[in-house]
């Protein structure tokens, strides 16, 4: 089944203490996701890329037009997992996603594709071409804890993302225990604004707040970056 969701989103990388200020005041007048715990919930995400890293360099290049690919999962025991494309031009982007099976999404770990064909969907069947087409590969996984709250108005989602940390020693995202190293410092949180057309009054006064620039931070390119300064230490 596809889900498609057109969205804007504004990014702010903060210390853990204005992270927790902004945090407090979101919490006062929007509802918190039925899915937070204390420390949020995990997500967890296999990113794929070609051969040239083009999606990887797009980003990085500030290419207008751009688009990631990621399997996405909330546990190593979920029965399904998230094959999503996230496409983006200038602050727009639409993000569409495809519930596939536990046994299929394994095999899109291992960059085996074919399984995509049996859904009766356009948009695996895109994928599948895409993937075949530039010869995307599994290149790393991202996982961090996440606190969410929503707007029901204009669908107004805030996050924050913490304790980010990566892989590319294995690609399984249904492994219970995989190893893996911090992204960058654990005092840092990732705030993601999502929203439809316009941002409501009071929480763009929220956002007027906080103390650090807008950002164009990508969890992905962050892991990717810190894989590449081992290499070649």
């Amino acid at each position: 089944m596809l889900n498609a969701v057109a969205r804007k989103e504004k990014k702010y990388l903060l210390k853990l203490q204005e992270a927790k200020k902004q945090e407090f005041l979101v919490k006062q007048i929007i509802k918190a996701d039925e899915h937070n715990k204390s420390n949020g919930y995990i997500v967890r995400s296999l990113y794929f890329d070609t051969p040239e890293e083009m999606d990887y360099q797009n980003k990085q290049d500030g290419v207008e037009i751009r688009r990631k690919i990621r399997l996405r999962v909330y546990s190593p025991n979920d029965e399904y997992a998230l094959l999503e494309i996230k496409q983006k031009q200038g602050e727009n982007q639409l993000k569409r996603s495809l519930k596939v099976k536990r046994e299929d999404a394994i095999e899109l770990t291992k960059g085996k594709y074919t399984c995509l064909l049996k859904y009766q969907d356009k948009f695996a069947l895109e994928c599948y071409g895409i993937m075949n087409m530039y010869c995307y590969k599994p290149k790393t996984i991202v996982q961090y804890n996440r606190k969410a709250y929503i707007a029901k108005e204009n669908k107004i989602r805030i996050t924050f993302d913490s304790n980010i940390i990566a892989t590319e020693s294995n690609m399984n995202v249904f492994e219970e225990n995989l190893k893996m190293y911090p992204v960058f410092e654990k005092d840092y949180v990732v705030l993601e604004v999502k929203y439809n057309g316009f941002l409501l009054s009071y929480i763009k006064d929220i956002l007027d707040n906080v103390k650090h620039s807008e950002t164009s931070v990508s969890k992905y390119c962050l892991a990717r970056q810190v894989s590449m300064n081992y290499l070649f230490l």
